[in-house]
């Protein structure tokens, strides 16, 4: 487990080193708002079509190959990045990236295969831990490589150090990691002809409210997504900021989620329940994300970000919990597969849409309009609330009551 641990951990500290690096870099080749977001968009988008490609690989292959090819290509993906010369160039080479993320598929695959149903709860938290303290040590590495500087930022060194971080990533996987998925497991599933994903995605909204919860989870990745692409945009404008101060603030970001994630959101789960938690992390995503336009102090802004991220931090969990509970044992897998979709899916369009407010109505614009949108699922949240409670009132609790009352 801890050698997961690590290849997950060195993989993602690569991954976040570009953060805070993408929106510069495509602005140096004078992209627009619009333009600078789809660069952004792209990796998931690429990642979306890849993931039933490698998942099948994984399945019949292995673990182990799609862990090291992936983790090759993303060494590739990341010196063509370093290397890139035109705004086609960095299209390109986060398609590729985002193709490659095979890797992070895999090694949760890899952490099912080689735990119990016992402790896999603790297996996949420690690969979710590694994924935290990558993003938080990532930006603010991107950050200082890249420098304060938003005009002059250095582009190819943070690039070239995540190649550098994958490749020793990939150089554990092929010394240290062994195939964790057996012969007899593979030929049978080969033998099981796999379920589109179109036909995932129907069975799964068919679930009593599964739907509701994957659009839920959909819309807060949506506005959350929109505010991770744009922001370092808006804060070049408004303070004059470059990569180091944007990559140090999602360090902070990544840092109160983490310990949120970490700790606090069981405590609060058993105290609320997940239902009045994802109203709760809905509202918070709302005033955090109307804060940032006012936010003309550095104080502000970093309560406004406090906010949005105790929001989102709670808010996914929580969805994800309850999504997991609405089904059976033998439906896990392909449910939360269809929300982990729904998920990419929104950070494609999510940063779209941001760019477009961005650049159509102003800076700001983002920021408002994904306040709008949370205060819809806050609406849906508590309408959902206010069904159960009405069924809950069964008429067999009803007539105990009157029984009592005679």
């Amino acid at each position: 487990m801890l050698i997961l641990f690590l290849i997950v951990f060195i993989d993602l500290v690569g991954f976040g080193v570009i953060i805070p690096l993408l929106p510069f870099y495509a602005e140096h080749y004078q992209a627009s708002p619009e333009v600078v977001t789809m660069v952004m968009a792209t990796y998931s988008l690429a990642q979306f079509i890849a993931a039933p490609f490698w998942g099948r690989v994984s399945d019949r292959l292995g673990r182990r190959p799609v862990l090291l090819v992936s983790l090759a290509g993303a060494i590739v993906s990341y010196i063509w990045l370093g290397l890139a010369d035109s705004l086609w160039a960095l299209f390109a080479a986060r398609a590729l990236g985002g193709f490659m993320a095979g890797n992070i598929s895999a090694a949760f695959a890899y952490m099912a295969d080689i735990t119990t149903p016992a402790n896999r709860a603790k297996g996949m938290g420690l690969i979710g831990a590694a994924f935290g303290l990558g993003f938080i040590a990532g930006p603010a590495i991107g950050g200082i490589l890249a420098g304060a500087d938003p005009v002059n930022a250095d582009f190819q060194t943070p690039a070239f150090a995540a190649a550098g971080l994958s490749a020793v990533a990939l150089l554990m996987a092929f010394v240290l990691l062994k195939e964790s998925l057996s012969q007899e497991i593979r030929d049978r599933i080969a033998a099981t002809p796999p379920k589109k994903r179109w036909a995932q995605f129907a069975d799964a909204l068919r679930q009593p409210h599964v739907g509701l919860l994957i659009l839920l989870s959909f819309l807060a990745t949506f506005v959350f997504a929109g505010m991770e692409t744009t922001f370092a945009m808006w804060s070049k404008r408004t303070y004059g900021w470059g990569p180091l101060q944007n990559g140090y603030l999602f360090a902070g970001v990544g840092i109160i989620s983490a310990l949120i994630q970490g700790g606090l959101v069981g405590r609060l789960a058993r105290r609320f329940g997940e239902p009045w938690l994802i109203v709760q992390g809905a509202a918070a995503l709302a005033v955090g994300l109307v804060l940032i336009p006012f936010s003309q102090s550095l104080s502000m802004l970093v309560i406004a970000m406090i906010i949005l991220a105790y929001g989102f931090s709670v808010t996914t969990p929580s969805l994800n919990s309850l999504i997991s509970l609405q089904v059976g044992e033998e439906e896990q897998g392909g449910v939360l597969g269809v929300t982990r979709s729904a998920s990419i899916m929104a950070r494609v369009v999510g940063p779209l849409w941001a760019g477009m407010l961005f650049g159509m109505l102003g800076k700001d614009w983002p920021y408002f309009g994904g306040a709008l949108i949370m205060l819809v699922v806050v609406f849906l949240s508590l309408k959902t609330l206010r069904s159960e409670a009405a069924t809950a009132r069964s008429p067999a609790t009803t007539d105990k009551e009157g029984q009592t009352d005679d």
